[in-house]
Formats: C-alpha cells, sequence, structure tokens
C-alpha cells in the first residue's frame, strides 16, 4: 500500500470535554456504511479541537464492549458502566489534546469513520502520569479502574524495545462501517505518520483480538511477546519504523 499523506498539522492546547457525550452517540448507530466501499473517499488528517466531541463518540461506541473496560470496571449496571466509560475516554482526549499528542482521524467524505491516538515517548505514561489525570479519572470512575489504566501501560512500556517507542493508546473504526478497509488505512496512516518522526523509532500496542492482531500483522507488525493484562491474554505487537523512510505528510 503507498504511503498515506495526512492533511492538516498536528495540534494540541487548552480544550476541555464535557460530560454530555452521549448526545453524539447517535451519530453512530445508523446504517451510514452502505456507500463507503463504492467510494473509498477516505483522507487521514490531524483532528482539531472541533473533532473531539464526535471522536469521543466513536470511541465510545466502538470500545463498548471491550474486554478490558469491562473487566477493569467490575461488575457494574449498565448505566454505571457507560458512565465509567464516558469519564475514561474524556479525560484521556483531554490529556492528550493538552499533551500535544497525535491524533489521526480517518474520513469518508465529511464523516469521521475511523481514529487513532498515540502515546510518544514525550508522554508521561504509566506510573509517572501527572496527579491532575489520576484526580479526574478517580472522580470519574473510581481507584480501581485508574489503576488498571496505569498498570496496563505501564506493563506495554516496560516491554517496549526501547524509550524511543510509542504506544497506541485507542485505535477504533465506527461499528457501522467495521470490515470494510477502513481499520487497514488508518494502521497506514500511523505508520505514515511514524516514519515522518526522527525521535521516534516505533509503537506497540496490546492486542487480546486474533483478528485484530492479524490486521496489524498484515501491515507490517510483529508479535513481539505474550502479555496478560487484566486477566487478558494477548500479544504485544510493534511497529519498527524503517531505517529510511520517505512517507509524506502535509
Amino acid at each position: 500500500m503507498l504511503p498515506i499523506s495526512i492533511s492538516g498539522e498536528p495540534k494540541g492546547g487548552i480544550f476541555t470535554l464535557d460530560d454530555e457525550l452521549d448526545t453524539l452517540e447517535e451519530d453512530f448507530d445508523q446504517d451510514q456504511g452502505i456507500e463507503l466501499m463504492k467510494t473509498q473517499a477516505l483522507r487521514a488528517v490531524y483532528l482539531t479541537a472541533e473533532d473531539l466531541r464526535v471522536t469521543a463518540s466513536l470511541l465510545f461506541n466502538a470500545y463498548h464492549d471491550d474486554p478490558f473496560f469491562i473487566h477493569s470496571f467490575g461488575h457494574q449496571d449498565l448505566a454505571t458502566y457507560e458512565q465509567k466509560l464516558r469519564a475514561v475516554i474524556r479525560e484521556e482526549l483531554n490529556e492528550l489534546w493538552q499533551q500535544e499528542q497525535p491524533i489521526i482521524g480517518v474520513y469518508d467524505k465529511d464523516r469521521l469513520v475511523g481514529v487513532t491516538c498515540m502515546l510518544t515517548h514525550q508522554f508521561s505514561i504509566g506510573e509517572s502520569r501527572f496527579w491532575h489525570w489520576r484526580f479526574k479519572m478517580v472522580l470519574g470512575t473510581d481507584w480501581r479502574t485508574t489503576q488498571a489504566l496505569i498498570q496496563k501501560e505501564s506493563s506495554i512500556y516496560e516491554l517496549l524495545p526501547s524509550a524511543r517507542f510509542g504506544i497506541i493508546q485507542f485505535i477504533a473504526v465506527a461499528p457501522k462501517v467495521q470490515n470494510q478497509g477502513v481499520g487497514k488505512f488508518l494502521v497506514e496512516a500511523v505508520k505514515s505518520w511514524l516514519d515522518e518522526q526522527q525521535a521516534i523509532d516505533g509503537v506497540g500496542v496490546f492486542v487480546s483480538n486474533k483478528a485484530h492482531e492479524s490486521l496489524f500483522t498484515q501491515c507490517g507488525f510483529e508479535i513481539s511477546e505474550a502479555m496478560r493484562i487484566a486477566d487478558l491474554s494477548g500479544n504485544l505487537v510493534l511497529y519498527r519504523k524503517p531505517t529510511t523512510a520517505h512517507h509524506s505528510i502535509e
């Protein structure tokens, strides 16, 4: 696959998502993916502050049944579970944005259909997380959930080949357009971004789903080693940046 050009520029700064993420959930509940394979008019962009609300809604729907969150939140009723999931996504997006971490979206025409968020080595990971993030996360979820998130990051970070590797924190495709090539396009966009970063040698992600693992390996990632996080068995999957890369990001 040819290198993917990502339009726009990486953004960051002060922006705060509020609690009203559920007002956008209906955007992803309707079947609007029918024409996607006909057009394939996909484009990768660096997301802006104006994109963050719909980004949060996409992540909420894509991660709604994620085994890690189900285990980390404990046995909760649906309303409590969803409240915690919204809080995790809200606080994480706020922190990523304010710390100027890359957030890349994939659009089909004017509709956001995929998103990925990455943590570079300049970001405080795991036990080094800022106290204001911990405080807000505890208020929005609870201590157990916050510790589970910290432990997950620490476990991944400890197994990375070097401190010059980043972590894919979120990667998601809108539920109604899955299995139509958006995921592969999104992973290739991550690689194109990475190949332009002089201070970063690669990126890792914990994968517990075999289909997702297959997608990453098909895109040039390699299985590094087995891991167990929050009672989930999976693998750390790595992409190592080629020594000579000429991918362009506009």
